[in-house]
């Protein structure tokens, strides 16, 4: 009786043998195969050429300089010869090995480091747009140094990279968790970009409030090779040169990795270890040239995708043992060409004030704008990166519209009442009856512009965001994200500044009109380049990301380019703020946004179609085209508007169109009320806790609504994580 059992054992344990051998010799099949001597042999002379342009950069960028050093002058220095020439010979020692090659020596490490961990954290992501950047890992590095610096916390044994270290290692942790290390491009970047913008205001926010303590932060926290101490490229270089030793021993079991999780695990790979450790050293690679150099944006993206593009001549490129050294070597050509460039072209003098950073910043955008023309999603449509929940009041969309209502006139008067000084409101209604003291009318005449700008530029940029996630049928689609904002500030801020350098009066006329100027560039070419070829809203949010990237990064440039005085007030005007706002900016938004109010009303059902595909309006006759132009367009005149009145804000567009239509369903009839007041109600509530938070020290209201918006936004990133 036992004999039948047992064969049925023999044979399932037979069966069971021969799947996993067959397993086996499928993963066998898969196993990356050892370079031929020939592929080898093409890849070490790639190699050595890369190195060669490099060491010419890096005899080049020893010349440039104030002084005139020439290149006999630097090989005396490094050797120790004396000297021709009529320069004392310590004199040229001291400015070769105290100020030019401690600042070569650390454009080197940083473009290693950053080129490196952006390899390695797009193998690990398994997607071609993480970065340092993307992953928040600087803007993380950065706000820790940050605080140690307004803080004055002594950092004993954990030193500057320490602290860098582990700043990125949270903000890293943060990106991963908030996009669920997804494959979906756009939904890392946005992810990603969304905490770097958080975690950006919090570090804003101390350098307003700390501005003793963290001076000269805001130029260095753009990426700055300048070198206070000469010894710090060294132990960096320890720190550096050990990371990308490990990371060349992993390069097989990152080979492994690329291969899927299933297959790595077949093959004898334990992909969480390999992957924490990747990830620790790749964090660890850019706090380092993050506490050496500053956040310098966009090499760690930039590099590694240029050495995978160029895998289409130099077959094996994919490979980790040659793509990280490869990674590392365009980074540091980036980072000195770059420094290399902007010396060439405006001369060493004015470089010398213009951070690194700024121009690997604006190569980066362009580089994401021009990586964005090959990329489609192949739907019609990016709103599957977000869930749509079941309207709570769809049938009572009215009665929530007059509680918003309801809500935005009791946030206004709390608002009139709040302040570095408490008022009652005996003393409000005695102003308007023109019966209050001479106190009471000063401190009112001066709140209640504030109070209304908050209002009309927060209904504008709900106004804007409704509009903008209809067209581009994207519910993460934002005026802020997609370079709107940051076009208009650029404008105003070029108005801010150049008024100071040509000693001419500043008028708000002025401020508003280059501001809007600013604007329907930036959403000019946001059309232009991301229409091309058919409408693409994945295309969209990287061009809109590109352009973002690079009008602040001219933001950046025309703020350490003034006087410390006007810097201060530049870093307040961009963090949004109603503190200068006057009774003659308001009419202009309002009117704005109540023309934009009834367009959308008369249009609603054409947006309504608009937003479902693009079939189904076709179909029925909408012109497309026509109304998604007219709605973009009217999104950037309500964004310049906006902007020109308190500065740039974020995230308002993003988030009350959002909860709108959570609430009262997508129907534009029903939920553009509600986002208007909702976005009105968040600007204004934003605006009261900066005045009343500290007083009588007071935060920017644009910080304030980064740091209330972005935990709605990673909310909704995070609920929504299993949909892809």
């Amino acid at each position: 009786m036992h004999r039948p059992m047992i064969g049925i054992a023999s044979a399932r344990k037979s069966s069971s043998a021969a799947a996993s051998s067959a397993t086996r010799a499928r993963a066998s099949s898969v196993t990356p195969r050892p370079l031929d001597q020939r592929q080898a042999r093409r890849l070490a002379v790639a190699l050595g050429v890369g190195v060669v342009a490099l060491l010419a950069l890096a005899v080049v960028h020893l010349t440039q300089g104030t002084a005139d050093v020439g290149l006999v002058d630097v090989w005396r220095a490094l050797t120790g010869h004396a000297s021709d020439t009529g320069r004392a010979d310590g004199q040229t020692a001291d400015i070769v090995l105290a100020s030019r090659f401690p600042r070569l020596a650390a454009g080197l490490l940083v473009g290693l480091a950053l080129g490196a961990a952006g390899a390695t954290l797009q193998s690990v992501a398994r997607n071609p747009l993480a970065s340092p950047d993307t992953l928040a890992v600087n803007a993380g590095a950065y706000l820790a140094l940050t605080l140690v610096a307004a803080f004055g916390i002594q950092l004993g044994l954990l030193g500057g990279t320490g602290v860098a270290l582990l700043g990125g290692l949270v903000a890293a942790a943060l990106a991963f968790v908030l996009t669920g290390a997804s494959g979906d491009a756009v939904r890392l970047v946005l992810g990603g970009s969304v905490l770097t913008m958080a975690l950006a205001s919090v570090t804003s926010a101390l350098l307003l409030i700390f501005s003793q303590e963290t001076q000269g932060l805001f130029a260095w926290g753009a990426g700055s090779l300048s070198q206070a101490d000469p010894h710090a490229s060294v132990q960096a270089a320890v720190v550096i040169g050990a990371s990308l030793l490990v990371l060349m021993l992993m390069g097989g079991q990152l080979d492994l990795l690329n291969l899927g999780d299933d297959q790595a695990r077949t093959l004898g790979l334990n992909v969480l270890r390999t992957r924490l450790v990747a990830v620790v050293l790749a964090v660890l690679l850019a706090a380092t040239a993050v506490a050496l150099a500053g956040p310098l944006g966009f090499v760690g993206l930039c590099a590694p995708a240029l050495v995978r593009l160029s895998g289409r001549w130099l077959k094996g490129l994919h490979r980790h043992r040659w793509l990280i050294p490869f990674a590392g070597l365009v980074g540091a050509l980036l980072v000195i060409g770059s420094d290399v460039a902007l010396r060439a072209v405006i001369g060493a003098g004015e470089a010398a004030r213009i951070p690194t950073g700024v121009i690997t910043t604006l190569l980066g955008a362009v580089f994401l704008v021009v990586l964005s023309q090959g990329m489609r999603t192949g739907r019609s449509d990016a709103t599957a990166m977000v869930g749509h929940g079941r309207p709570r009041l769809a049938r009572w969309a009215l009665v929530a519209t007059l509680a918003a209502f309801v809500l935005v006139v009791v946030g206004a008067s709390l608002a009139l009442l709040a302040g570095d000084g408490w008022l009652l409101m005996g003393d409000v209604w005695n102003w308007v009856l023109g019966q209050a003291s001479g106190r009471i009318t000063f401190m009112l005449d001066t709140r209640w512009p504030r109070v209304a700008a908050a209002v009309l530029a927060g209904m504008a940029l709900a106004l804007a965001g409704t509009l903008t996630q209809a067209v581009t049928r994207n519910p993460l689609a934002d005026p802020g994200l997609l370079g709107v904002s940051a076009g208009a500030g650029a404008g105003a801020l070029a108005v801010i500044v150049g008024a100071s350098v040509l000693a001419v009066p500043l008028t708000v006329g002025w401020i508003n009109t280059f501001a809007l100027v600013g604007a329907l560039v930036a959403g000019g070419a946001l059309m232009a380049l991301s229409s091309r070829g058919g409408f693409d809203p994945t295309r969209l949010v990287m061009v809109g990301l590109g352009l973002a990237a690079g009008f602040q990064a001219l933001c950046t440039l025309l703020v350490v380019s003034t006087d410390p005085w006007n810097q201060t007030r530049a870093i307040t005007w961009l963090g949004g703020s109603t503190y200068s706002t006057v009774a003659s900016n308001l009419p202009p938004v309002a009117a704005l946004v109540v023309l934009v109010l009834l367009g959308v009303w008369m249009f609603r059902g054409d947006l309504d179609l608009v937003q479902l595909d693009p079939d189904t309006p076709k179909l029925l006759g909408v012109r497309q085209n026509w109304v998604r132009g007219g709605a973009l367009l009217a999104a950037v005149a309500l964004t310049g508007a906006a902007t020109a009145a308190i500065g740039v804000i974020g995230f308002v567009g993003l988030i009350a169109p959002h909860l709108a239509r959570l609430l009262v369903g997508p129907d534009h009839r029903r939920m553009t009320g509600p986002s208007v007041l909702l976005g009105g109600l968040v600007v204004l509530g934003a605006d009261t806790l900066g005045r009343t938070a500290l007083a009588p020290a007071q935060l920017p209201v644009g910080l304030v609504c980064s740091l209330v918006g972005a935990p709605l936004f990673w909310w909704l990133l995070f609920a929504n994580r299993a949909v892809k």
